[in-house]
């Protein structure tokens, strides 16, 4: 199962469509996990034109998006259970891998995926993965942009990330 992991994308404000290196990841995906920030409910349409989405809502993200879609959930996925949150909470003064790893247990949960810092981030806490894809759209101070692939093959859940230069 290949898994597509993207946050942050902050749209359209900071990029009018998605970039050309996450669309060819997007047409070979199982599933989208989308961490919050969308800014714009666009941006799950036109992720659902690739594969099932799930997704919850960031700091930026507005009433609309955050009814629909809350600030925390479980999405299984071929066997493994994957913890969605945005970063953000629940402490304010904390780093987002801090607050990711606060918002679920490692009975709850095999893997956490994560945004709000706009900072790659990969690594096991107390057994769980915690992975942050970056932003596909905008990095901030980051040397480049990213999103993230996971994948489950034979019970194995693995995640890299994709580094690019150019968004367009």
């Amino acid at each position: 199962m290949k898994i597509v992991v993207v946050s942050d994308t902050h749209m359209p404000r900071m990029a009018k469509a998605l970039p050309p290196p996450l669309l060819v990841e997007l047409e070979k995906a199982d599933l989208i996990l989308h961490a919050g920030d969308w800014t714009s409910s666009s941006v799950y349409g036109e992720l659902a034109k690739f594969a099932p989405v799930k997704g919850v809502a960031g700091n930026n993200d507005g009433e609309t998006i955050v009814k629909k879609l809350g600030y925390k959930k479980i999405v299984t996925a071929g066997g493994k259970r994957i913890g969605l949150v945005h970063g953000h909470l629940p402490y304010s003064s904390k780093k987002a891998e801090q607050n990711a790893a606060l918002s679920f247990t490692a009975k709850q949960v095999d893997a956490i995926v994560f945004g709000h810092s706009h900072i790659p981030f990969l690594r096991e806490h107390n057994g769980i993965l915690l992975f942050n894809p970056g932003s596909a759209t905008a990095k901030r101070k980051q040397p480049q942009y990213s999103f993230g692939i996971m994948s489950i093959i034979e019970g194995e859940l693995k995640a890299r990330h994709v580094f690019y230069d150019n968004k367009m």
